[in-house]
């Protein structure tokens, strides 16, 4: 076996491993957290059966909700590919932008954009079917990549560190979003409360009915491919790959660094705006379209950095990393209202996941058996595969 492959199921089982590692924490949690389990143990000398009964019907139960809720059928398996798109999207914008050497923290502000102007296209404009969906997902996506893009022109043109600006242009573009929802244009006539009016059947995502799943997803799929052949079979996904790896030496080779800051973040702002671009046009839980509010893209633009790190910013592990976080969104409600688990335990596991994914020096000490395999850390995301 090569070393390359050997590093490759090194991960592999590393990977796995923390895995495990988090699932157990998670039992433990549960269990502590119980105060009724936790009352069984006091007398565990005595009667051990119980606090042991007590303990696996609370771990099993919970789990077991957390694997009906995601993947225990038809109905579920869409729930988690409907709540993973979003996040595959937007991983896949922090994920190239790591490739890059570049800390894109905004991917929030873009999917926000992403949501406000695929809404507005989806509402305002009354456009024959299929155009008008292609019209509003181009919109969204451009929001997403002139936000973008303006990071990138901050970062080659100022120097302006991306982090504090992605950060910052995240809560200018909350902000906006709050205000657009006041204007007579976004918000819905007759209404008082900040709330667009509902986006036009022939703008959403079609989807199969009786199931979550929609086009949305077959869209994720096919940026994650279009990342791949981008970052490792065209000139510019090797000048992104280069100016990752080293800036120095691509400057010195003849390439613009500027010019591929620029193009990344365009590029991952694009992305990003997709993701928002999937809430604002997709079929909802009902399969009726849900109108532009504030909280509308969530967290997705933070729980996106977690799907590019856990997914070691290459698009087939991006997939794989959303499809992980969407059956645990998916589960988790299944893990509130069948085994009266919190909700905030689906976020405590994802956590736990992604802290001992990116650190598999803690594996390796808690695993010896590991110790003699090497492993690339996860900190190093950012600049990960390079020019392999």
């Amino acid at each position: 076996m090569s070393t390359r492959s050997r590093q490759a199921w090194t991960e592999v089982i590393t990977t796995a491993v923390a895995f495990v590692m988090a699932f157990v924490v998670g039992a433990i949690v549960m269990i502590v957290s119980d105060a009724e389990v936790m009352a069984k143990w006091s007398y565990l000398a005595y009667r051990p059966g119980d606090a042991l009964t007590a303990s696996w019907e609370k771990v099993s139960g919970a789990y077991g909700a957390l694997f009906l809720g995601s993947l225990g059928g038809l109905g579920p398996i869409t729930e988690t590919t409907a709540q993973a798109a979003p996040l595959i999207c937007a991983g896949l914008g922090v994920g190239l932008a790591f490739r890059a050497g570049l800390f894109n923290i905004g991917a929030q502000g873009q999917a926000i954009w992403g949501a406000i102007l695929g809404a507005y296209a989806g509402f305002g404009w009354h456009l024959p079917p299929v155009i008008h969906l292609l019209v509003a997902i181009a919109f969204g996506v451009l929001g997403g990549a002139i936000w973008g893009g303006i990071v990138g022109l901050l970062k080659a043109r100022a120097g302006a560190h991306e982090v504090i600006v992605t950060i910052m242009m995240n809560y200018i573009a909350s902000k906006l979003l709050e205000w657009l929802l006041t204007t007579k244009a976004f918000q819905r006539p007759g209404r008082t409360d900040p709330i667009s009016p509902v986006v036009d059947w022939n703008a959403t995502m079609p989807r199969i009915e009786g199931t979550q799943l929609h086009l949305g997803f077959l869209i994720a799929l096919l940026a994650a491919g279009g990342v791949w052949w981008l970052l490792d079979r065209s000139t510019t996904g090797f000048a992104i790959r280069a100016v990752g790896q080293n800036p120095h030496a691509a400057a010195t080779a003849g390439m613009s660094v500027a010019r591929t800051t620029v193009i990344t973040m365009v590029i991952a702002g694009g992305l990003a705006g997709l993701a928002g671009v999937q809430y604002a046009l997709g079929p909802g839980v009902l399969g009726t379209p849900v109108p532009l509010s504030g909280g509308l893209v969530g967290t997705v633009g933070f729980d996106a950095i977690t799907v590019a790190l856990l997914g070691r910013s290459r698009p087939f592990g991006i997939v794989l990393a959303g499809l992980l976080f969407g059956g645990l969104h998916a589960g988790g409600l299944a893990m509130q209202s069948m085994a009266q688990t919190p909700l905030t335990l689906t976020t405590l596991l994802q956590a736990l996941i992604v802290l001992f994914v990116a650190a598999p020096g803690l594996v390796r000490t808690v695993f010896p058996w590991l110790k003699g395999r090497r492993t690339r850390p996860l900190a190093g995301a950012a600049q990960a595969g390079g020019l392999q």
